[in-house]
């Protein structure tokens, strides 16, 4: 969950994400989604917003890597197609749902996607009323004075969320004082911010809120160091640059806090963003694993990289100055999916640390039963409970008829002596009557009827 695993990493990246590892301008790419405070002068006055609505971006029409508009809407009648019967999709053809995730989901279905990805459409309709009276209910003035603080920060050069009172922040506010609300144990975290900010950008405020919050209990519940767990994959993956880390002095709590708790929505160019929580959506936390251990190996893979960062400040940097055009979403997508670790490689990692776990160890208590990897365990999940919540039957009924009046025996016809032609010559005897029967009567006493 995001504030669980912040419990223990905020304090710390507050620390370790100084103004040292700020990524000098010159380095920043125009479509991405970093935002820092020097932003918060403003745009131009005349600069146009690109297609994903930052203001001066240069993502204002596609590139030559990205898929022509032919190709585009075949991708959309396929996820129309799917959406309209999500249910039997889900059920029996999943494995097409994530490899059309992995191509990208089209940006004029991502708010009718993303909530059937995650489950929120179900939360959404068994809670119907209840975003809404959150929504009118006062907030904490504490957790509200926080996150007044931080509503200008979230991408000041979005269009949506330039002006302190236009509708981007003002429904910034709401979906973060609705979570606060809803779960007062956990309250706000800084890295819930740029993650609603995302989701607000496609979704409505309540579909934005149900997704955030299946996006913290469901995708990222609390389970015991996530950056303990990244370092054994880092050093069972890319043995030498886990080595070089060490010697530098560079742990995962330096780089991997801003990374996953925000889900890469200030690391990564905003295209590349999309293509990410599009396929972590899908399948899972193990996503956020191979986007970090893609980043580890672009920026210190090379012999050549690693002896250019002898130094902590200087590895650090390398972190932060991946060049721009290895990170756009066609180049870097398939090396993330390329990444030869699988769910049973994570969940086998992360029992090995909580083997480690110390009885004395503060903060909430790990969950990992808590975390369903990925969109088809969660419809599971969400299909099971569906069937146990539902109405009850009805008590079956039992109705006793009474017995039928017993039938006269049989009278078995004389042969003996006659011949068969007498037989049928012979005049019948009068037929004996049995008793009246219903048609639907049932041959038993007791009639069962559901």
């Amino acid at each position: 969950m995001l504030q669980p695993m912040a419990s223990g990493v905020c304090s710390t990246m507050a620390q370790a994400l100084g103004e040292d590892l700020v990524q000098p301008g010159e380095l920043q790419d125009d479509s991405s989604s970093l935002g820092s405070d020097s932003e918060l002068n403003g745009p131009g006055p005349y600069r146009q917003a690109d297609r994903y609505g930052f203001i001066g971006g240069s993502s204002a029409e596609p590139g030559p890597g990205h898929p022509p508009a032919d190709l585009i809407r075949q991708r959309e009648m396929k996820w129309v197609e799917m959406t309209s019967h999500w249910e039997k999709t889900m059920s029996r053809r999943y494995k097409k749902v994530k490899m059309q995730c992995r191509k990208g989901i089209p940006s004029a279905l991502r708010a009718r996607c993303w909530p059937l990805l995650c489950g929120a459409h179900v939360c959404q309709q068994n809670s119907c009323d209840t975003y809404q009276e959150l929504a009118e209910a006062p907030g904490d003035p504490q957790w509200m004075e926080t996150i007044g603080r931080d509503l200008h920060r979230q991408f000041p050069l979005h269009e949506m969320f330039v002006s302190p009172q236009g509708h981007g922040q003002q429904g910034l506010l709401q979906v973060l004082k609705a979570y606060t609300l809803y779960r007062p144990e956990q309250g706000y975290c800084q890295a819930q911010g740029p993650v609603a900010a995302v989701l607000l950008m496609y979704l409505p405020p309540e579909e934005a809120f149900w997704c955030l919050v299946q996006i913290c209990e469901v995708y990222l519940p609390g389970y015991y160091g996530p950056h303990m767990v990244f370092a054994a994959l880092l050093r069972r993956l890319l043995p030498r640059v886990h080595k070089h880390l060490q010697q530098v002095g560079v742990g995962p709590l330096l780089y991997l806090p801003e990374w996953f708790l925000c889900l890469f929505a200030r690391s990564l160019p905003f295209p590349t963003v999309l293509r990410v929580w599009d396929a972590f959506l899908s399948e899972g936390v193990k996503v956020l694993f191979r986007v970090g251990l893609t980043l580890v190996r672009l920026a210190l893979g090379t012999t050549e990289q690693r002896l250019a960062c002898p130094g902590l400040l200087e590895t650090l940097g390398a972190l932060r100055a991946i060049p721009p055009t290895q990170l756009q979403e066609e180049v870097f997508m398939p090396q993330v999916h390329s990444v030869a670790l699988s769910e049973q490689d994570l969940q086998r990692e992360i029992k090995a640390q909580l083997v480690q776990l110390p009885a004395s160890a503060s903060g909430p208590p790990p969950r990992p039963q808590a975390r369903l990897p990925g969109a088809q365990a969660i419809f599971e999940a969400q299909q099971l409970a569906g069937t146990r919540g539902a109405t009850r039957p009805e008590v079956p009924r039992i109705v006793v008829q009474p017995p039928e009046e017993p039938r006269p025996p049989r009278r078995k016809p004389q042969t003996r002596g006659k011949t068969f032609h007498g037989l049928l010559t012979r005049s019948r005897a009068p037929r004996i009557e049995s008793p009246a029967r219903s048609h639907r009567g049932s041959t038993s006493s007791l009639d069962t009827r559901f």
